[in-house]
């Protein structure tokens, strides 16, 4: 086989899982200031659903093929000319980038080194790629935009998901009381991640849950209803919009930060090598857990999709890059 080539995830056309396939495409070259990366791993996101499907075209485009993956762990095989801070054989975690920036589902990467931090030396590189698109959303949302205070009430909505199981960790990690929504299946799954509840969100209404002074959703829908739980100076970060109304759903985010200053804030995660300095001591200190519920080879991205789309996940689904 040629070397100068490599094994990627693409997709020809907008569709469901099915349009994703293994092709090959040329095996990238770092240019000066960047990093290769051999990839070993990655982890399946929500917003690759969207991508994968046409939702979001207007950012994406509609030149084929194109690529798949967002986050990823592996190893520095080469080192643009004047690159630093990075060796090669360091052991690395990072995010390819916003969109269109996906690419990560291959065999190799390369990535300017302020995308990439090291990861910490006993943790196995499949597990840890449940952590860095997810966990550093979850650090920068809880400690970053909410200032998440110890004896406060979190809520954290989606709480089985990556984001979730993250913020969960986190929150009882910063001292907080952390209330889970999740389905009934994950409730056990959330206590043991430091849930001090866990309610099933289909049985109440967000009415009945209580006032809170920062909320986490991972959702993206309902999040007026869900903003009216807030106590006076309370925070709501919303992680997610509803991807089968990106239009109304991102109008909607709009409106609650114009008319909520301070109480409602929306961001996608684009980590820097200072996220992932804190990812790796959150990590060390024993604040934070990869979860993987399960991992995928390569050739199997397309199940790892519809795994994701049919609901019910723990943690993260993993894609292995042998």
């Amino acid at each position: 086989m040629n070397d100068r080539t490599m094994k990627a995830v693409l997709f020809d056309r907008f569709g469901g899982p099915e349009v994703l396939y293994v092709g090959r495409v040329p095996r990238p070259e770092p240019a000066p200031g960047e990093v290769l990366v051999r990839v070993r791993a990655l982890s399946v996101n929500g917003g690759e659903m969207a991508f994968r499907a046409g939702r979001t075209r207007l950012l994406t485009g509609r030149k084929f093929p194109q690529r798949m993956g967002q986050d990823f762990t592996g190893e520095v095989v080469a080192l643009g000319t004047g690159t630093t801070g990075v060796a090669v054989g360091d052991r690395v975690w990072g995010v390819a980038g916003r969109l269109p920036g996906f690419g990560s589902a291959a065999e190799y990467l390369t990535v300017p080194p302020q995308r990439l931090g090291r990861v910490p030396d006993d943790l196995d590189l499949v597990a840890a790629a449940a952590l860095p698109a997810t966990a550093t959303t979850a650090v920068t949302a809880l400690r970053d935009k909410a200032a998440l205070r110890p004896g406060e009430r979190l809520l954290v909505r989606g709480a089985a998901g990556g984001v979730g199981s993250a913020a969960v960790q986190l929150g009882r990690a910063y001292g907080a009381q952390v209330t889970a929504l999740a389905r009934a299946a994950n409730l056990d799954f959330v206590r043991t991640l430091g849930a001090h509840h866990a309610i099933d969100h289909r049985t109440v209404t967000p009415a009945e849950l209580g006032p809170f002074d920062v909320i986490v959703d991972t959702a993206g829908t309902d999040l007026r209803t869900f903003r009216r739980l807030l106590k006076p100076g309370g925070r709501m970060v919303a992680l997610a919009f509803d991807m089968t109304r990106p239009i109304a759903s991102l109008g909607s985010l709009a409106a609650s930060a114009v008319h909520g200053p301070g109480r409602v804030h929306f961001f996608s995660g684009d980590p820097v090598r200072a996220h992932f300095d804190d990812l790796a001591r959150h990590v060390t200190e024993g604040k934070l857990e990869p979860v993987v519920d399960t991992v995928f080879p390569l050739e199997e991205t397309a199940a790892a999709h519809r795994a994701l789309e049919a609901g019910g996940v723990r943690g993260k689904y993993v894609v292995r890059v042998d």
